[in-house]
């Protein structure tokens, strides 16, 4: 695959490289960086998602697709590849195509590790390499009959938090899958795979980084915290209310916003960040490429409790959109990680190293 991306590279006109996407999760940033650094830009949707990217004109190609997965068609490929394309994958890429098919069959370059991406999928390899890392993570549990206090039940998937719930023991566990099933919130195929985690007490933290193949470095993009339904809408009813519509609360995303975290925090942050690109190295070279993301919890102790990995770009980038402090201060304009994509690729392009950047 590697020989092929690189050929498949050699043979693109440099003067015409353009950044293409799904048009959905975080298109938005990713192309507006792309048209902010000159380049053009390839929206592949569904009739009727390519509105949005005209209405704000970012969107020089659209090509129409009736699934998601249809990126993987020849057809598809071999106009992503006459077009010169360049292809950045967000979290749309996992929850609609299959990482196997995508990591052998989609002949395009990718601005990311593809096997990388293939591992996020998999809960129980994030783990392996969280802990490999040698990060602080949460206890897993084998079975729901293992379940001794407060747990995090998850699901497969880049689900965006849909279906997921805290439970303290097995029987309200059993009492909760009943209820999320029956709201549709969770197939029965979900349940039969739930992971289980430990609930830690403290404060969700999710930092954003970029690691370049140029430059070796690792840049902390941003810090983002998120709006949850139907979690965040119950914390505004009473307790008494709460107990008597016996409510049973999910975690689907809603949105995002940006979080600026305490100083003394900050060189904890760039150490996770170094040391999951070390460990990235070590499962599939050449490790990460670009945009990463680490969803931490930060305890009384202000410790850093490392429970996902996504290694792509994240939505809560889009909160980042023309600047964050912590782009401000590394650079002299405003950064963030749509445009930090496109500047690598051109700086690759200059520099003649396109195929360090892509697999």
């Amino acid at each position: 695959m590697v020989s092929k991306i690189s050929k498949i590279v050699s043979e693109y006109d440099k003067r015409k490289i353009r950044i293409a996407t799904i048009g959905s999760h975080s298109a938005l940033t990713i192309f507006k960086g792309a048209k902010e650094e000159g380049l053009e830009t390839v929206c592949i949707c569904t009739p009727g998602q390519e509105k949005l990217y005209q209405r704000y004109k970012l969107a020089d190609k659209i090509i129409f697709v009736d699934r998601l997965a249809d990126i993987l068609k020849n057809d598809v490929q071999d106009e992503l590849r006459e077009l010169n394309s360049i292809i950045i994958p967000h979290g749309t890429f996992n929850a609609y195509i299959d990482q196997r098919e995508m990591e052998e069959k989609l002949m395009v370059p990718i601005h990311g590790n593809r096997t990388l991406m293939r591992w996020e999928t998999s809960r129980e390899l994030q783990r392996r390499w969280l802990k490999n890392a040698g990060l602080k993570v949460p206890r897993v549990y084998n079975s729901y009959k293992d379940i001794d206090g407060l747990v995090f039940v998850k699901f497969p998937g880049a689900r965006g938090g849909k279906g997921y719930f805290i439970v303290d023991s097995v029987q309200a566990y059993h009492k909760k899958m009943h209820d999320m099933i029956k709201r549709g919130l969770v197939t029965k195929e979900d349940a039969k795979k739930p992971y289980i985690q430990e609930y830690i007490f403290g404060v969700n933290v999710y930092p954003h980084y970029y690691y370049s193949a140029l430059s070796r470095e690792v840049e902390l993009m941003g810090v983002d915290k998120r709006y949850e339904s139907s979690v965040d809408g119950i914390s505004r009813i009473p307790v008494p209310e709460q107990l008597e519509q016996k409510v049973n609360p999910s975690f689907t995303i809603v949105g995002n916003f940006p979080m600026t975290v305490r100083e003394s925090l900050l060189p904890d942050l760039y150490d996770l960040g170094e040391k999951i690109v070390r460990e990235s190295k070590r499962i599939a070279e050449p490790g990460v490429l670009g945009a990463f993301c680490v969803e931490t919890i930060v305890n009384e102790n202000l410790e850093l409790v490392a429970f996902e990995i996504s290694a792509r770009i994240v939505a809560g980038c889009n909160t980042e959109m023309g600047s964050s402090p912590y782009t401000y201060l590394a650079y002299k304009e405003p950064m963030y990680t749509g445009k930090r994509i496109a500047r690598e690729i051109k700086n690759a392009i200059r520099q003649r190293k396109l195929d360090l950047v892509v697999t």
